[in-house]
């Protein structure tokens, strides 16, 4: 079974958009520096277009994202701990992520989104693999339930 196979019952499915769109909250606000800055004034730019366009994201992107996670996933789950598995090839888990929204982004009509992301973008690695124990944790929960 892939990750994505249980996106079609909608409680999990709306479970883990609300906890993904939690957890870009929380990473965007513990962000410092004058990347930190930018990326917090950028999701702010974002989130003042539409109030819920980062849930409806991540809606939309979770299919694709499973997608791209499932070979990593399934490689955890074959040395027995999946979710730990995608914390220790972050670096791997962030390219997949973000191909996923590269694609995305390049199809987007929205300049303003596609102005913020070209801006972030290369800065963005990091910042996804600061994030991938939260995802794991997340998708190991939607799994297990």
């Amino acid at each position: 079974m892939g990750l994505c196979d249980g996106l079609s019952n909608p409680n999990k499915k709306s479970m883990v958009v609300a906890d993904c769109t939690k957890l870009l909250d929380t990473q965007v606000a513990s962000m410092g520096g004058v990347s930190g800055l930018a990326l917090k004034a950028g999701y702010a730019a974002v989130k003042g277009i539409a109030p819920n366009y980062c849930a409806q994201a991540i809606e939309g992107l979770l299919p694709e994202s499973f997608s791209a996670l499932d070979p990593i996933w399934s490689e955890g789950t074959q040395t027995g701990n999946a979710a730990e598995h995608l914390i220790q090839n972050s670096s791997r888990t962030a390219d997949a992520l973000l191909s996923v929204t590269d694609v995305r982004i390049e199809k987007s009509k929205n300049t303003t989104v596609k102005g913020v992301y070209s801006k972030l973008r290369n800065s963005a690695k990091k910042h996804v693999e600061d994030a991938v124990p939260g995802l794991a944790k997340i998708i190991d929960n939607y799994t297990k339930s």
